[in-house]
């Protein structure tokens, strides 16, 4: 079994930065896929970023230039540094876990994320 467990979250103004980290414990597998997905009120669950075990990132449109993904293989944890906030990045933000080429998926419990004007 798998634990991701996320931390980092709050309340910030627009502008602002916050870094949140999600710590995977249980049985891990040396090539994974580890990512952060969010989701706001009435919309679907979007990836944010990911970044693979070779250290390969893929980042959504809407966050280029302002968020960085980045991940401690020794630690088991990976990061979202988010600078230059916007309203529209309030969302519960989940941490993910995936074991490459295969069907097993982890989700952390979600961190709110609330930006104000």
């Amino acid at each position: 079994q798998v634990q991701l467990v996320e931390s980092g979250g709050g309340l910030v103004q627009a502008g602002g930065s916050l870094r949140l980290s999600c710590a995977v414990s249980g049985r891990i597998f040396r090539i994974n896929d580890m990512g952060w997905y969010r989701q706001a009120p009435g919309k679907q669950r979007e990836l944010v970023a990911a970044i693979n075990s070779g250290g390969n990132r893929n980042y959504a449109e809407s966050v280029k230039g302002r968020f960085t993904i980045s991940r401690d293989n020794a630690k088991n944890t990976v990061f979202l540094q988010m600078n230059s906030l916007k309203p529209e990045d309030t969302a519960i933000y989940y941490c993910n876990y995936h074991v490459s080429g295969s069907s097993f998926y982890y989700w952390g419990q979600g961190t709110q994320v609330t930006v104000s004007l």
